[in-house]
């Protein structure tokens, strides 16, 4: 069977979805050419060789809309006949497009695929798509669609995870993200120009490091009113043991909205050969599920334990995991289920600090689990990411 490699992996930093965000001024297409470019110089790519472009977008309206990883590349000048699709799997999108393209590989359909996610959340808002799932309250119930932040203070209720717990994830995160910040070890970052705002965007914008256990207490429930509208007796109608849902989750404990992008360059052994170009990892297992609906975020949890079961492995056997903070009750979950120390378990902190740019998240996240195994020369990790409605999607790679 022929092997899929990663060559290269690249983002953007991550910046503030406002106005005043660093990276507010630039389309989704200025920052994905910036990391085409990029990662022609990087990798010597001929964009003649690549197969197609595969990314992840999970709110495909304005700027993001028209198949934007096809209209990218013609953006960026490639050749008009490399192919591009958008694919959305909610959160999890940047890495299905990894796995994607690594498939495509695998069955020798392409020899070089470019995969990853753009996200700008501050120009193309969470659901101005209109989703109707989200918006009609009639077929949200039909169809079991919780809001992600009521699906995790479910979480927390059916688990037993208290308000100090939660936010203790959300303090951790916040620190980690802020010593990897200030010793360089986001090495997959590539600064991005704003001519707008006249600066070089070079570093995360919403790390915020005087975060304290404090300040964080202080924060309000930010999804009990719309429990009191109706979700939290749902869930309860639904999960009877529980008497009531605690509302443990903060804007503070919850992932930061995002604007970014990231892109990977995964391919064959032959596409070595012609790039001339050593790859860095080996994608050696991916795995997607689906969770229980009305839990919404753990299907980074399942997804993760499906892959680990398949491949006969335990958490022991893996030296990082880069697991997406969908909320601080995912990831309390995700170490009670899975038992993943905190060592090994977003060493970098996770998106609760750094930000979360929905459909690039994953690549992101690829992409600082392979810095991360290099820095420490180590050789195998999992990154997984959850999605709405449970979905889950998890890869594990292996430093060549």
């Amino acid at each position: 069977m022929t092997q899929a490699y990663i060559f290269d992996a690249i983002r953007t930093p991550r910046t503030k979805a406002r106005d005043e965000g660093e990276l507010h001024d630039l389309t989704p297409y200025d920052l994905l050419n910036s990391l085409y470019k990029a990662l022609e110089q990087r990798t010597r790519l001929d964009p003649e060789q690549v197969g197609d472009v595969i990314l992840g977008c999970a709110t495909q309206a304005g700027e993001q809309a028209a198949n934007i990883a096809k209209t990218s590349t013609l953006y960026a000048g490639w050749p008009g006949r490399v192919p591009g699709i958008t694919i959305n799997r909610y959160c999890s999108s940047g890495i299905d497009a990894i796995n994607m393209a690594a498939m495509k590989v695998i069955c020798g359909m392409d020899q070089l695929v470019v995969a990853g996610g753009v996200e700008m959340m501050s120009r193309v808002a969470m659901l101005s798509d209109n989703p109707a799932p989200f918006i009609d309250a009639k077929l949200a119930v039909r169809m079991g669609m919780f809001m992600m932040g009521n699906g995790a203070d479910l979480i927390a209720s059916l688990y037993g995870y208290s308000r100090e717990e939660v936010d203790a994830v959300a303090l951790l995160s916040q620190q980690r993200a802020a010593c990897a910040r200030k010793h360089g070890y986001f090495k997959s970052i590539i600064p991005v120009t704003n001519p707008v705002k006249g600066c070089e965007v070079s570093q995360d914008q919403l790390i915020r490091e005087s975060t304290s256990a404090e300040s964080l207490a202080k924060m309000s429930a930010a999804f009990a009113e719309l429990g009191a509208k109706g979700v939290d007796q749902l869930m309860l109608k639904d999960f009877t043991q529980l008497q009531e849902i605690s509302h443990v989750h903060t804007a503070a404990n919850s992932p930061a909205m995002a604007d970014g992008a990231a892109i990977l360059l995964i391919g064959s052994q032959a596409a070595a050969e012609r790039l001339s170009q050593a790859p860095r990892a080996r994608i050696v297992a991916m795995k997607n599920v689906n969770d229980d609906t009305r839990m919404v975020v753990g299907g980074c949890v399942a997804a993760t334990q499906a892959l680990m079961s398949e491949q006969g492995l335990t958490s022991n056997d893996i030296d990082l995991f880069e697991i997406h903070e969908a909320f601080g009750a995912t990831i309390l979950r995700c170490k009670q289920e899975l038992g993943i120390d905190d060592s090994k378990l977003n060493v970098n902190g996770g998106c609760i600090a750094l930000g979360h740019p929905l459909g690039a998240t994953g690549a992101m996240m690829a992409g600082t689990l392979l810095d991360e195994l290099e820095r420490r020369n180590l050789k195998t990790g999992i990154v997984a990411a959850s999605g709405a409605a449970g979905t889950g999607t998890a890869l594990m790679i292996e430093r060549v």
